[in-house]
């Protein structure tokens, strides 16, 4: 389906409940995406994905795009002699793979803490749990929690692109979602909120998925399956490269 029939559908179901019988429930909050699959195949330099929605009157929203979920290691170096190496680690689990909010205003002019702490929105709110008991201070936890998000947001994966929702007519919204050349592969959720008077008035949670395909999928697919053939084969493939390139300095 188009991006033109999505909306079309999203105006639809906002004008039945507006306009449908006297019992029926007006749905307050109505959202989809342009695309319900982003395929990653060979030379995928990045996808713009667009959300739009329509809701039953004004009211701020708020969207969070959240990535599969996955146990991520942060590590400290320490310096011993000349040489840097890694003394301390923290691994969190279930951290987002992909992070990125936007939202109509700056959040703190209609969201209360509270509910922004409830709901995740944010990277200070994202909750972060550690895989085991550590004997560490919550000043050294923070710090390995403001170094994970660092990290992300260095490789494009975090982003908290804040005012660039756009409403019109106080009932009618979008925002588009960029994803990276790097983004992971799985199942992704859009959770859309609609606040009004400090409060959370509707939400609307819309999946997707982003999948490798074609050759390159076949390429992953065999590395995770079969990882000791794969790198045997990319052992003789790098090997017979190198004997191949001597073989022509030589001749010339």
């Amino acid at each position: 389906m188009s991006v033109h029939a999505r909306f079309i559908v999203a105006l639809g179901l906002l004008a039945l409940g507006c306009h449908g019988a006297a019992h029926a429930q007006e749905a307050p909050l109505v959202a989809d995406v342009s695309e319900n699959l982003v395929a990653i195949t060979t030379g995928f330099t990045g996808k713009e994905v667009l959300l739009f929605g329509a809701t039953d009157g004004p009211g701020d929203i708020a969207i969070v795009v959240k990535g599969p979920l996955r146990d991520l290691t942060v590590r400290k170096k320490g310096r011993v002699g000349p040489v840097w190496l890694n003394q301390d680690e923290v691994t969190f689990r279930d951290v987002p793979s992909f992070y990125r909010i936007a939202s109509s205003r700056p959040l703190e002019e209609f969201a209360p803490p509270n509910l922004l702490s409830r709901f995740q929105i944010g990277t200070d709110n994202i909750r972060l749990e550690t895989a085991d008991n550590m004997s560490m201070t919550t000043e050294q936890l923070a710090d390995y929690r403001k170094a994970l998000v660092r990290l992300k947001t260095s490789d494009a994966l975090y982003d908290e692109g804040l005012g660039s929702v756009n409403t019109t007519s106080n009932r009618l919204f979008r925002t588009r979602i960029l994803f990276p050349s790097n983004v992971p592969t799985g199942t992704y959720f859009v959770e859309v909120y609609l606040f009004r008077n400090g409060t959370v008035a509707a939400a609307e949670i819309v999946p997707f998925n982003i999948s490798k395909i074609g050759f390159g999928a076949d390429v992953y697919d065999f590395a995770h399956g079969f990882g000791a053939i794969y790198g045997i084969i990319a052992i003789i493939l790098a090997a017979g490269a190198g004997w191949a390139a001597s073989a022509a300095f030589r001749r010339a």
